[in-house]
């Protein structure tokens, strides 16, 4: 046994002074592996033990010299070599083959499983150091193993384990070793657990290194797509780097539905690191350009869908055409698809469409964005040139020259043949719309400075709006329309690209007018008559619409074909008043843009347009509410609610507390009530109709979006009373956090983009939303001011929903305001509510978390003693909510009121434990920050402040002098009593006083006596149903959880 230990003693200190000499740098490591492997493989010595294995001997041995690297804290170079060349050792020791070494790889075989037993040993101590070590060497042993090491399934087996376990470790160093050292065991179909470990993990890794480590171990597969494509929103630039490159290297282009094809471009592209859209562009051009489409770009556009995901086509063709992955070359142009304008006698054949090679959809995008970019760069080149002077400017001249000169080679020769293939796309059908829509913008490019030239376009132009509207028949025989029914040719981006093609045909003043009031009288002659269909009247319409939409004010419609006051009696207010659902829709878009421009909107307009709101079905409301919304933006809502004779200017406007109310079964009552309380009814109004809109878009859904902007932007409509904001932002807030606008995804991406900015532009802004938050809580609070309860599920969601609500509103008061600068570079706070505060501006405590926590306070207190569960819940969420401000030391008189309302808010929830003490401690930082603690605040004083918060509550009822303690039994002189007497006697007083103001003090606890514990045990038999009822309430009132008889008594409340 000595001669053993001697024999190890002399192998520790090799092993040591080995380990010793790779510390100082990686190239003796290719030396020192062959000496430690020597000791390894060398024959047993004669002193050596016969039952003690080599390989174990040198294990133990080896695993002694390790120790103190496990004990090293910190990431030196010297300790990475060290753990690089251990593992490098380690699985190297299973690949000595030959006869010199015959036995070796038996005894590298047991050396290596006894050394991951050491290290999985290692790697369940409580010592984050030596886990870090354990997992760090065993991933590299691992990633480093040969295929055909042999290693038992059973050491296996449980190492992974091990490693799985090291997963959820507290340290992410380790948790990020450990997926390494799974990563390898990911791609086995035995292994499947691993791969849905790190599914679950991953959404739920709160590190970034973590989750880059993850999303690189993930394999290729319909499962791991997903999550490796929402990683490439992950909110770290390294993980969305990381996922870029394993789409890159492990997903083909083929592999990848169309869908996450254009996900991953249109993320990549667009991402706000230069980084991640470096390596989106290289997966890009080095994978499925270069190995995929040949280094073709119309083969990638063809795998894009482009038809469908027009806006990623183009992105991804800017972006190759920046990166100058696309040769261009003057003999491909748009010309080979004109074949010949003449026959083979010089004559113009009958069919001019059988002379045009039709595009398909990649090539016309293709030449769009190509022409697009060649003229960009000429005009930037040119403007460079403008600008610079000698040889540099010769420079950007000539490459600008060259721009010109190849795009002119790329597009028709004449406008004849551009107007001739656009035709000829038109004519091939629905099957070459896009085709025909990407054509349409390439005239924008052309020159049409010659007279006849401008003459063959015009006519072009002509043909295009008086071509009628797509439809089909119905297997009943009627017409329906194709496309959305508003806009002309179906869509908007067609009506888009006719209106940018005939601006730019006639581009003199006045002239573009002209001519759309031509063809707008021409459709409408049978619309006047009385003799047109629907589909007439909705051509009529939408090339009036597109006509308003473009034009700049109604002064450039006097004088033309039909008058402006004609158009609208004429064609607009009838088509209003049509009977077909269609043609109101479109009718109301049309009477909303005509009210932009004018002067001051016409009465019968504005009449019209609230009529259609109040009593039209829900896709004619949502039109008529858009439009009154851009009325009001636009013109204010003064001179909205003046056109019809509402009078703002009134002496009792700016007292008004609170909305009209609004009865929508009578619309010609509703003339007298101003349009805002018009609009904020339709809010709480539920029967709209029952014909169903397009994209889920509801009536709410669109009076939520027009009140964020006006709410936005209210400095600019100072008629509004101020009373009003606090409710119509409750009225959003309250929206937002609804259950039935969980699917209306537009208006929850257009709140959270407003809550975002909103509380940051004034400080009059956070004063609005300090008054809204009361008002926030009372209309959400299941049970409480006649609200609804329901059953115990319910009423626990709704509570929820609630105090989410709160934090949100906390959230948006601590938000910082954002400097408004000045002419002369300084910040303009004159008209914000602000105070000077050591030489600067701040917002005053109506506007912060002081007026907020009185109003709280406030309300808290102007509950009874004896409350509802309801009440209870509702109080004990507000007073949470108190605990989270922050007061300011500027504040003295705030702080002042808020400690002496404290003591009343505390006297009204003595009874829960954890809030009296949560309330007691705030009371003590507010007297460590109160200049003078002792001094009372004068009753003038609270009542000028209250007045500024317009709260309302009597500080003259008596209310306790100090913070009442956390509940105890009271003070005794009687023998010791049982528990549970104890309890009962204590729930018992403060019930019948819970402002008392209890004092603690030290005391004995003696034994529990017989007859004590007699008397506890009766009292609780004989006690009554409802005294045991009580109890339970009292236990459950701190929770946001509700019970059955808590959902029961808060619908009883409620009735």
């Amino acid at each position: 046994m000595t001669r053993d230990m001697d024999a190890t003693e002399k192998l520790i200190q090799k092993i040591s002074k080995i380990l010793e000499e790779t510390k100082t740098s990686n190239a003796t490591h290719i030396r020192k592996l062959k000496e430690l492997s020597l000791l390894l493989f060398s024959k047993r010595s004669p002193n050596q033990s016969p039952q003690i294995p080599n390989s174990f001997q040198f294990a133990s041995a080896f695993c002694k010299s390790l120790t103190p690297l496990f004990l090293f804290q910190r990431r030196s170079a010297s300790a990475e070599r060290v753990v690089k060349f251990v593992s490098v050792f380690a699985a190297s020791t299973t690949a000595r083959d030959g006869k010199e070494n015959e036995g070796a790889g038996a005894a590298g075989d047991g050396f290596l499983e006894e050394f991951l037993r050491f290290l999985m040993t290692a790697s369940l101590a409580a010592n984050k150091s030596v886990r870090f070590r354990a997992c760090q060497i065993i991933s590299e042993i691992i990633l480093r193993l040969p295929d055909d090491a042999e290693v038992s399934n059973e050491l296996w087996d449980v190492v992974i384990e091990s490693m799985k376990l090291r997963v959820a470790d507290k340290v992410p160093a380790i948790r990020t070793f450990a997926v390494r050292a799974l990563s390898r065991f990911a791609n086995d179909t035995e292994n499947s657990d691993i791969l849905d470990l790190f599914l679950e993990v991953l959404p739920l890794e709160q590190n970034a290194e973590v989750r880059k480590t993850i999303v690189l171990a993930l394999p290729p597969s319909n499962a791991t797509s997903p999550a490796i494509i929402d990683c490439t929103l992950d909110m770290s630039e390294s993980v969305r780097k990381a996922a870029f490159c394993v789409l890159a290297n492990k997903f083909p282009l083929q592999s990848l539905s169309i869908k996450l094809r254009t996900v991953i471009l249109q993320r990549g592209l667009a991402d706000r690191s230069a980084a991640v859209a470096k390596e989106c562009l290289k997966l890009m051009r080095d994978e499925w350009l270069s190995k995929c489409c040949n280094d073709d770009p119309i083969e990638l556009l063809k795998y894009l869908d482009v038809e469908t995901y027009e806006l990623v086509g183009e992105s991804v063709m800017e972006a190759l055409l920046k990166d100058g992955l696309i040769k261009l070359h003057g003999d491909r142009s748009i010309r080979q698809y004109i074949l010949s304008t003449f026959g083979e006698n010089g004559e113009e054949p009958e069919n001019c469409s059988a002379s045009i090679q039709l595009m398909e959809p990649e090539f016309a995008l293709y030449w769009k964005t190509v022409c697009r970019h060649l003229q960009t760069e000429a005009q930037a080149k040119g403007s460079d040139a403008a600008t610079t002077m000698g040889t540099e400017a010769a420079v950007y001249a000539a490459e600008a020259s060259d721009n010109n000169d190849l795009l002119e080679r790329i597009l028709p020769a004449t406008v004849s043949d551009y107007v001739v293939l656009v035709g000829a796309h038109i004519d091939a059908g629905p099957n070459y719309r896009f085709a025909s829509r990407q054509l349409l913008l390439l005239g924008a490019m052309l020159d049409f400075s010659d007279s006849t030239s401008r003459k063959v376009a015009s006519a072009f132009v002509q043909d295009l709006l008086h071509r009628p509207l797509d439809h089909e028949v119905d297997d009943e025989g009627n017409k329906v329309i194709i496309g959305d029914g508003i806009n002309l040719g179906g869509d908007k981006e067609w009506a888009g690209a006719v209106s940018s093609l005939a601006k730019k045909v006639h581009a003199a003043a006045g002239e573009f007018e002209k001519v759309f009031l031509a063809v707008v009288e021409e459709l409408a002659t049978p619309c006047r008559e009385r003799t047109a269909d629907f589909m007439q009247w909705m051509h009529s319409l939408a090339v009036t619409g597109l006509l308003l939409e473009n034009a700049k004010s109604l002064y450039w419609l006097q004088g033309k074909a039909i008058e402006p006051i004609e158009l609208l009696q004429s064609l607009l207010l009838p088509g209003a008043k049509h009977a077909h659902l269609d043609v109101q829709r479109v009718a109301i878009r049309c009477l909303g843009l005509f009210g932009l421009l004018e002067k001051k909107p016409s009465e019968e307009l504005l009449k019209q347009l609230r009529l259609s709101f109040a009593k039209g079905p829900a896709p004619v409301s949502i039109m008529a509410c858009k439009a009154l919304i851009d009325l009001v933006m636009w013109h204010g809502p003064q001179e909205v609610d003046r056109v019809i004779g509402l009078d703002h200017s009134s002496n009792f406007q700016g007292d008004k507390m609170a909305v009209d109310l609004v009865d929508f079964s009578k619309a010609d009552d509703n003339l007298n009530v101003e349009l805002l309380d018009l609009l904020y009814a339709g809010f709480d109004r539920n029967n709209w109709g029952d014909v169903e809109t397009e994209e889920n878009e509801t009536v709410q859904a669109a009076l939520g979006e027009g009140f964020a902007k006006i709410l936005l932007l209210s400095e600019n409509y100072p008629s509004i009373p101020a009373a009003l904001h606090p409710l119509h932002l409750a009225k959003l807030i309250k929206l937002y956090f609804s259950n039935e606008t969980k699917d209306l995804q537009r208006l929850k991406q257009c709140l959270s983009v407003f809550f975002e900015h909103y509380p940051s532009l004034s400080a009059n802004h956070k004063k609005h939303l300090s008054k809204a938050f009361i008002l926030v809580m009372r209309s959400m609070w299941p049970g409480i001011y006649g609200n609804a309860g329901g059953s115990a599920v319910v009423v626990s969601n709704m509570r929820k929903r609630a105090v989410q609500a709160s934090r949100f509103m906390l959230q948006m008061m601590q938000a910082t305001l954002y400097a408004k600068p000045t002419e002369n570079g300084g910040e303009n706070c004159s008209t914000q509510p602000t105070e000077t505060v050591d030489g600067s501006l701040q917002p005053s405590f109506e506007c912060s978390d002081e007026g907020l926590g009185i109003r709280i306070a406030a309300e808290v207190a102007s509950f009874t003693t004896k409350k509802t569960p309801a009440e209870r819940s509702y109080v004990s969420a507000l007073c949470r909510i108190l605990d989270l401000l922050h007061f300011r030391v500027s504040e003295q008189g705030a702080i002042k009121l808020m400690r002496k309302l404290l003591n009343r808010v505390a006297g009204n929830v003595s009874t829960e434990k954890d809030l009296v003490k949560e309330l007691k401690q705030m009371a003590e930082r507010l007297k460590s920050v109160d200049k003078q603690p002792e001094e009372e605040l004068l009753e003038d004083q609270a009542k000028l402040i209250l007045g500024k918060l317009e709260v309302d509550i009597n500080l003259d009822v008596d209310s306790p002098a100090a913070m009442p303690q956390t509940p105890a039994p009271p003070q005794s002189t009687r023998p010791s009593r049982t528990r549970r007497q104890a309890r009962h006697e204590d729930s018992s007083d403060e019930e019948a006083s819970p402002t008392t103001v209890v004092q603690t003090a030290p005391r004995t606890i003696g034994s529990r006596s017989q007859r004590a514990s007699k008397t506890a045990a009766l009292t609780k038999m004989t006690a009554n149903l409802a005294a045991r009822i009580v109890e339970i309430d009292d236990e459950e009132e701190g929770s946001e959880m509700t019970s059955e008889e808590d959902s029961d008594d808060s619908v009883h409340h409620a009735e």
